[in-house]
């Protein structure tokens, strides 16, 4: 089955407070999008990579891999004015029929157990994605008052994110809408349904400043650290 990872990374650390996007910042020397690529890799270095970029970032990437000597198989999209459309984008270079995986490009923890279940899952269903029980209290504010909601049956939805090719590119073929949030929300407008399988709490997305200490503990234990295989 042929299998494909789009990377989609268009941010621009706002949160972070960094002077770069923060899909570029280091850690232990590597920019963060590199982790995130090598752990993909680390479960399959046949996969097709996919990455979407800010137009403007492009340049940056392009001569980084070329400097470093990574990732010398790859396909560079740009970016559109909304996550549906930086995807959208880049399934016009998926080609072939199989499985396609998005994953956001700042999610570096990204475990080979969550894909070997993910990709499982994938034989037998047509979108699957990883979630996690919310285990800790909710509340809806509303300005000055709250109040607490259930969090019975409510799952934290992460990323990668996998589907029939064919399926999701039928999917993205519609109008775009504010209520897509991720790609599941895409296929399930379209008609699918979706199968959730259980997430990782590492998978952690990237944000603040304690996002990227978390992140930098983890990737410095060599037990942790994927094996990627030379080109």
């Amino acid at each position: 089955m042929k299998r494909y990872a789009v990377f989609v990374a268009g941010g621009q650390g706002v949160r972070m407070g960094a002077d770069r996007p923060k899909q570029f910042l280091e850690i232990d020397g590597k920019p963060i999008l590199r982790h995130t690529i090598e752990r993909f890799l680390a479960f399959d270095p046949k996969v097709d990579v996919i990455l979407v970029l800010p137009e403007a970032q492009k340049g940056w990437w392009r001569d980084y891999c070329r400097q470093n000597s990574f990732l010398d198989r790859y396909t560079m999209v740009s970016g559109g004015i909304t996550r549906f459309h930086s995807v959208r984008n880049a399934l016009q270079y998926v080609k072939e029929d199989g499985v396609v995986a998005i994953h956001d490009g700042v999610r570096p923890l990204l475990s080979g157990s969550l894909l070997q279940r993910l990709y499982e899952a994938a034989e037998t269903y047509p979108a699957v994605i990883p979630g996690l029980p919310v285990v800790e209290s909710v509340r809806r504010v509303d300005g000055e008052e709250s109040v607490p909601v259930s969090r019975d049956g409510l799952v934290l939805v992460q990323t990668p994110q996998l589907f029939d090719v064919r399926l999701l590119k039928e999917a993205y073929r519609q109008p775009f809408s504010p209520a897509f949030t991720d790609d599941a929300s895409v296929f399930e407008a379209a008609g699918g349904k979706v199968h959730i399988v259980p997430g990782d709490r590492i998978n952690l997305k990237i944000t603040t400043p304690d996002d990227m200490d978390y992140a930098a503990a983890l990737l410095s234990i060599s037990s942790f650290a994927p094996v990627v295989p030379e080109p």
